[in-house]
C-alpha cells in the first residue's frame, strides 16, 4: 500500500475490508490528528452494525485465551471476526506489553480474522482514548463481532460499558475477586460471566458464591448467566457463545440495543469532550503565573483545592 493515500481511497478500501487500509487508518485514528479524525467522520455512516462484545477481568483471568475459543466458534458459524485488544502502557517506558500477539497468533492467517492491539496510554478505566475510533473503523470494515478485551485492571474496569453491546466478565476462581468485584461493583456491569479455568478446585465454589449474589438482585432484573469455562481444554465454551448470543437475541427483540447504544455514544460523546476542555485548560494555565501562585496557596495549606478549583472554573467561565 502506497505511504501516502487519499484519504477517500483509504476509507474506500476500508469499506472494502482490505485489511492493510484499517490498520493504517487505526494507525492514523491513534495518532489523534486530523486525518484520523476525518476518516472515522467519512466512515461514521457506515458503521452500527458490528456485534460488539467486551470482554474485561482480573489479571490472568485467560480472557485472550477465552476469546480466541469464541472465534474459532464465530468463525465455524461463518462470522468474521475482529478484535481489539487493549495492553497496559509502562509508566516508565510508555511501551506496551502487547501480549494478545502470542495468545491469539493461531487465528493471524485466517482472513476472516482481525487483530489489533493498543497501548492503554494511561488511560482511566483500561481503555485507550483512541479506543472508539478503533472500533468504529473495524465496524465499518465489515465484520460481524468484535471482541473489545481490555487491560485487566479489575476495579476500573468500568467504561467497557461506554463502548459495546454486551459485557463479559471473566473471573479466576479462588482468588478471591469474584468478591472484590462484588465490593466494587463491577457486577453490575456484565451481561454474561464466565468462571474461567474450570478444572480449579475452588471453580464450583466461586461459581456458587456469584450466582448467590446475583439472586440478591431486585426483583424484576434481568438474570445474568454466569458458567464455568475452561479456555484450553473448550468446556462451557459452547455454553457460553450460546450465552452471549442470546443476550443479543433479547435486545433485539426487546428494542433495547438502539437505546444501549445511544446511552453508550452520550457518554462518549461527554467524555471526549471532557478531555478536549481539560486538555484547553491545561494548555491556557501552562506558565501561568497567577495559576502558579493559586497551587502555592494550596501547598501552604491557606486555600483548599476544591476553592482553588471553583476560582478556575470562575475564571473560565468569565473569560
Amino acid at each position: 500500500m502506497p505511504a501516502l493515500m487519499a484519504p477517500s481511497e483509504l476509507a474506500q478500501r476500508v469499506l472494502a475490508g482490505d485489511r492493510a487500509a484499517l490498520a493504517r487508518a487505526i494507525t492514523l485514528a491513534q495518532d489523534g490528528g486530523e486525518s484520523g479524525r476525518g476518516l472515522i467522520r467519512e466512515l461514521y455512516p457506515s458503521t452500527g452494525r458490528a456485534n460488539v462484545i467486551g470482554v474485561t477481568g482480573p489479571p490472568g483471568a485467560g480472557k485472550s485465551t477465552l476469546i480466541g475459543a469464541l472465534i474459532a466458534r464465530r468463525r465455524e458459524a461463518g462470522s468474521t471476526v475482529g478484535v481489539l485488544s487493549v495492553d497496559p502502557t509502562s509508566p516508565f517506558s510508555g511501551g506496551a506489553v502487547l501480549g494478545d500477539r502470542v495468545r491469539l497468533a493461531e487465528h493471524f492467517l485466517d482472513p476472516g480474522v482481525f487483530i489489533r492491539s493498543m497501548a492503554s496510554r494511561g488511560a482511566l478505566g483500561g481503555l485507550a482514548a483512541a479506543a472508539l475510533g478503533a472500533l468504529l473503523l473495524m465496524d465499518a470494515a465489515g465484520f460481524d463481532v468484535i471482541f473489545l478485551e481490555t487491560v485487566g485492571v479489575g476495579q476500573a474496569e468500568i467504561d467497557v460499558v461506554d463502548h459495546v453491546d454486551a459485557v463479559l466478565l471473566v473471573l479466576v476462581p479462588g482468588s478471591g475477586d469474584a468478591v472484590q468485584a462484588l465490593k466494587a461493583g463491577v457486577m453490575e456491569i456484565p451481561d454474561v460471566i464466565a468462571i474461567n479455568k474450570a478444572d480449579h478446585p475452588l471453580a464450583r465454589v466461586t461459581l456458587r458464591e456469584v450466582r448467590g449474589v446475583l439472586a440478591l438482585a431486585p426483583p424484576g432484573s434481568v438474570e445474568i448467566p454466569a458458567l464455568l469455562t475452561d479456555a484450553l481444554g473448550g468446556e462451557g465454551v459452547a455454553e457460553l457463545d450460546t450465552a452471549l448470543e442470546a443476550h443479543r437475541a433479547r435486545l433485539d427483540a426487546q428494542g433495547a440495543l438502539a437505546a444501549r447504544r445511544r446511552r453508550n455514544l452520550r457518554n462518549e460523546v461527554l467524555a471526549q469532550a471532557a478531555a478536549r476542555w481539560r486538555a484547553d485548560l491545561e494548555e491556557r494555565l501552562r506558565g501561568d503565573a497567577g495559576f502558579e501562585a493559586l497551587l502555592d496557596e494550596v501547598a501552604a495549606r491557606r486555600l483548599d483545592p476544591l476553592s482553588a478549583a471553583e476560582r478556575i472554573s470562575g475564571q473560565r467561565d468569565g473569560a
